[in-house]
């Protein structure tokens, strides 16, 4: 009985790596076809909510799909980061909620994405995070993506 289920733990890890090592779609191309968002500004000015820093991709680079999307999140005044409070929505006239998508990549630290998926294209998403205190911090993140 304990072979029958060291072996089944050790093919559920063999199969969980091999499904992480699979590229996972962030952005659709039905998605990315549609009429984009009308530009506002893109972050507001200081404020008391968490950071939020893009680590990866590099500020203005080309991307090759599939990509790692990582972005940390800073708290202020060590109030922690609510987790549960993060959303992530593609900018289009109606814009389109990819936190689901994300959903296993977010945490207090932040989002770790890897192996994202977008197509050919500039991408924008709207990132909101909140500390436990309710104050709140939104940026614009823009993907690049090549081919």
């Amino acid at each position: 009985m304990r072979l029958f289920v060291s072996v089944l733990l050790a093919f559920a890890g063999y199969l969980f790596q091999a499904a992480s090592a699979f590229a996972a779609p962030l952005i659709m191309t039905e998605e990315a076809a549609l009429p984009d968002a009308h530009a506002g500004p893109g972050t507001r000015g200081i404020g008391r909510g968490p950071g939020i820093k893009v680590t990866s991709p590099a500020d203005g680079a080309s991307l090759k799909s599939p990509f790692v999307l990582k972005l940390d999140f800073e708290s202020r005044g060590g109030v922690q980061i609510d987790p549960g409070s993060v959303r992530v929505a593609y900018l289009k006239a109606t814009p389109i909620d990819l936190t689901p998508r994300l959903k296993g990549a977010i945490s207090a630290a932040g989002i770790n994405f890897s192996n994202a998926e977008a197509p050919e294209g500039k991408h924008l998403l709207k990132v909101s995070v909140k500390d436990v205190d309710g104050r709140e911090t939104n940026s614009v993140v823009t993907l690049i993506v090549g081919k």
